[in-house]
């Protein structure tokens, strides 16, 4: 069994404290962080993280007696850097005293190769060693479908940061965005080299088809969060049902999305709905909202 918070909320410091709470873990307590954000770009979420819910979250791990944190992301297509400086990363930094570095300007010896076993990758993949290496892992995700054949882009497909897209590096992005037809699994692959300790995913608005810089936006004012992200993920793909999306993440079992299936195949987490532990803050608005997701698990 693993748990999972749900908190329906329209306040992302609320959610974030409370999704501490809930879980009642500490997995930070004198370790070296390293804090993955979703910046693909620097547009307002759900396109990007919100940085309100990063300031909350690293306020929150400061308090629970992290070592060091640092927060480690490569963007793309946008420049990182830009990414960084619009987002206001660096004064963050600044205020809250944290580490930042650019995964896309890191040189080769800055990553491992690896490769899974019965994966789609030609030649297996490099992979950050920041994250391949490193003691703790605290992740943040958005809520929202993925218009270049991943799908969804919720906990699993923030792995895409950690393997490069330089030419010079083999820009692997171009393999995964090159097939359709395992773009899903491969996605699924790039969390199989590494370990994560804690995942929120910020749900207060979504793309519901599009994804990931734009799309049709929708409130679902909710986060989620957990150690599973096979369980983050059902979830996700769960609220989406809920709010009306894409045939593509509306068709089949949730378990039978391919990045969800290609996870389980991979032993990264739970293997059916039956594994979760739903907890929430009490209130009625999270009650109802856990039946409505079991209702779309259980389809």
């Amino acid at each position: 069994m693993t748990k999972i918070a749900i908190i329906s909320t329209k306040d992302r410091i609320y959610g974030v404290n409370k999704s501490f709470e809930l879980l009642g873990i500490n997995p930070v307590k004198d370790k070296e962080v390293i804090f993955k954000p979703n910046f693909n770009t620097a547009d307002a979420p759900p396109a990007s993280s919100s940085m309100e819910t990063i300031k909350q979250m690293i306020i929150k791990i400061k308090e629970m007696g992290a070592k060091s944190i640092t927060l480690a992301e490569r963007s793309g297509p946008a420049v990182t850097e830009e990414v960084f400086q619009e987002k206001g990363v660096y004064e963050l930094a600044k205020e809250l005293d944290f580490k930042v570095v650019d995964l896309s300007v890191a040189p080769k010896e800055d990553y491992v190769q690896v490769k899974v076993e019965g994966s789609q990758w030609k030649d297996g993949f490099l992979f950050s060693k920041l994250y391949h290496e490193a003691e703790c892992v605290v992740e943040t995700c958005c809520l929202k479908t993925h218009m270049y054949g991943g799908h969804f882009t919720l906990s699993l497909k923030n792995a895409t940061g950690f393997v490069p897209r330089r030419e010079e590096l083999g820009n692997l992005m171009k393999e995964l965005h090159g097939t359709d037809e395992n773009q899903r699994k491969m996605i699924a692959d790039m969390n199989a080299v590494y370990h994560w300790d804690l995942i929120i995913m910020d749900g207060i608005v979504t793309f519901v088809d599009g994804g990931p810089m734009k799309g049709t936006l929708k409130e679902a004012n909710v986060f989620v969060a957990g150690t599973d992200k096979i369980a983050i993920d059902a979830v996700g793909v769960a609220l989406l049902r809920i709010l009306g999306t894409t045939e593509e993440v509306s068709k089949g079992p949730i378990f039978k999305q391919e990045q969800i299936a290609r996870a389980v195949e991979l032993n990264l987490g739970i293997s059916s709905p039956d594994e979760i532990e739903f907890i929430t803050d009490g209130s009625e608005e999270s009650a109802k909202l856990v039946e409505k997701i079991k209702e779309k698990l259980a389809e």
